[in-house]
């Protein structure tokens, strides 16, 4: 795998949900497994190494430097997860490493501890100098310059790091750590990359102990199984790797630029399109908008700001031609939205004045049961529908219980006033009884008001923006009744109202379908970057790709 080859592959695959990181994953995954780079016949074999590390260990013990520890049972057949080139051996970790023992600082040292690690480029960043008697009771490991640092508490945080350069003072490690020594015959990076592989990761996830500071132990680490290739094909590795690892730093550069110039370019055509300064402005930011629609909105959060921006041209007058094109300033009497230019034949009243009734809900928890009339909760609410697929149901007396303020009925409008789904508004569907749970009003629109039309006032962001600033209370966040009956609402006339509906309606069908649109997309890519990794394990040879491609 060279870096053309990824770069080929590369746009294919980089609207699939975490492309990046799988594809870092891959790269480990092709290390450890011999397909990363070409196998050199002339390279000493594992086997052979693997004696020389056992005569490093026994010089190393005889010299006082580690203490000699029970050997190791080799890999047996039934625990090797997947097949290596012939050149290489399954081994045990503590095989090929050992640790360096233990000791209480007694003069100031460098302290290694799990924040001094910088884990994505696999280095001490951080470490702490302290005195002797500032050291915390798990500083104890001795380190030297070359070892490889593993975190065995919470191992899937994958806090590894080599220990690539001299440390003054001395360094000590927390007793999280395993300290790998190599022996010098082991690469420290490729111990980084065996240890963070997707393999590897898997099988310390298989081992670990604990809930609230899962671990893996020492006997258990001993014993876990890693690829030993030939030295100098540990070397060609690492050095791959480094390559391979710069190049998706790259990438990931080059994908956040674009995002972040797509995302301003949608900003500023929605901030065009919603403050057009003339109606000729207004057609020529919508005209734009509307032609590269599919480009800009390639994010599912570009399809919610097109959406509230819809919702604010809507009660503004801008979406629908008016029969006048003069405007009038309307004081809308509220710090949070100030004055609002709205056509001349529109006005605004408080909600209290365009609603027939607005009623709370009853203050008291409903008494569920199996079956009965559907009582509903504000978890069902979301902007212009309401999800019964989740329904619970009360009983017939505790439904007739709930409706005493109001029975709701067909174009009732619901809204969440309370808790983190606070400031929803969703109309009552046609042939469902239902009563309120808690956290809730009902609005019934009156004569003036088509009950659509208040529903897409109540969710566009004129009101949400007021609910947001005049929320109170602080773990049970809660917009209070006189509020929401004090909600300025713009009242164009009726057939305008409806008008305006519909064509919310149709852009809101636009958004409901590039939304499905960026969802095939992702899944379409993450179905190819999945058949790319899928591949790039069973083979070198990534030329077959341009073909599966094709079958996606």
């Amino acid at each position: 795998m060279n870096p053309d080859q990824l770069l080929k592959h590369f746009d294919r695959i980089s609207e699939a949900p975490d492309a990046i990181a799988k594809l870092r994953q891959l790269i480990l995954d092709l290390a450890v497994r011999g397909k990363l780079v070409e196998q050199d016949p002339n390279d000493e074999p594992a086997s052979e190494l693997l004696r020389r590390i056992d005569a490093a260990r026994a010089q190393a013990v005889n010299a006082g430097e580690i203490k000699k520890e029970k050997p190791q049972t080799p890999v047996d057949d039934d625990e090797i997860p997947f097949g290596l080139p012939k050149s290489w051996k399954w081994v045990r970790i503590r095989q090929v490493t050992s640790g360096r023992g233990q000791t209480v600082p007694d003069k100031e040292f460098t302290y290694i501890d799990v924040t001094a690690i910088d884990k994505e480029v696999g280095c001490i960043k951080a470490p702490k100098v302290l005195r002797a008697d500032e050291a915390p009771s798990r500083a104890r490991k001795l380190v030297r310059t070359g070892d490889v640092l593993y975190s065995c508490v919470r191992p899937y945080l994958l806090n590894v790091a080599v220990v690539d350069k001299e440390i003054t003072p001395s360094p000590i490690a927390s007793t999280a750590f395993a300290v790998l020594n190599g022996f010098g015959l082991v690469n420290p990076a490729f111990l980084w990359i065996a240890l963070r592989s997707p393999f590897m990761v898997g099988y310390v996830e298989g081992k670990m102990r604990g809930q609230a500071y899962p671990a893996i132990n020492d006997a258990d680490f001993a014993m876990l199984p890693v690829p030993l290739p030939p030295l100098p094909e540990q070397l060609r590795i690492g050095a791959k790797v480094d390559e391979l690892m710069r190049l998706c730093d790259r990438l990931e550069s080059a994908q956040l630029e674009n995002e972040k110039r797509r995302s301003k370019l949608v900003v500023a055509s929605l901030h065009g399109l919603a403050n057009g300064a003339s109606v000729e402005a207004f057609r020529k930011h919508a005209g734009f908008y509307l032609d590269h629609l599919p480009r800009l909105t390639a994010r599912m959060e570009h399809i919610h700001s097109l959406q509230q921006t819809v919702l604010s041209l809507a009660v503004r007058g801008k979406l629908v031609a008016s029969p006048t094109t003069n405007r009038v300033d309307h004081n809308l009497g509220s710090t949070e939205t100030g004055s609002l230019t709205l056509p001349v034949h529109w006005s605004v009243k408080p909600l209290s004045q365009l609603a027939e009734a607005i009623v709370d809900c009853p203050h008291s928890t409903p008494k569920w049961t199996a079956e009965g009339r559907i009582c509903v909760r504000t978890n069902q609410f979301h902007p212009g529908h309401l999800d019964l697929s989740t329904s619970r149901y009360v009983s017939q007396d505790t439904y007739l219980e709930r409706i005493q303020r109001l029975q709701p009925v067909e174009n009732d409008i619901l809204y969440s006033r309370e808790g983190g789904i606070l400031g929803v508004a969703c109309r009552v569907p046609s042939e469902t009884r239902l009563c309120l749970g808690q956290r809730m009003m009902l609005i019934r629109a009156g004569s003036k008001m088509e009950a659509a039309f208040l529903e897409l006032v109540l969710n566009s962001p004129l009101i949400t923006d007021i609910a947001k600033a005049r929320t109170t209370g602080g773990a049970a966040p809660r917009i209070n009744v006189a509020t929401v009956k004090a909600y300025p609402i713009p009242l164009p006339p009726l057939g305008e109202q409806r008008y305006i509906v519909a064509k919310v309606n149709e852009l809101m069908a636009l958004c409901d379908e590039l939304a499905s649109q960026i969802t095939h997309a992702k899944n379409k890519s993450h179905r190819f970057l999945e058949a790319v990794l899928h591949a790039a394990l069973q083979t070198s040879n990534l030329r077959e790709l341009p073909d599966l491609a094709e079958s996606t």
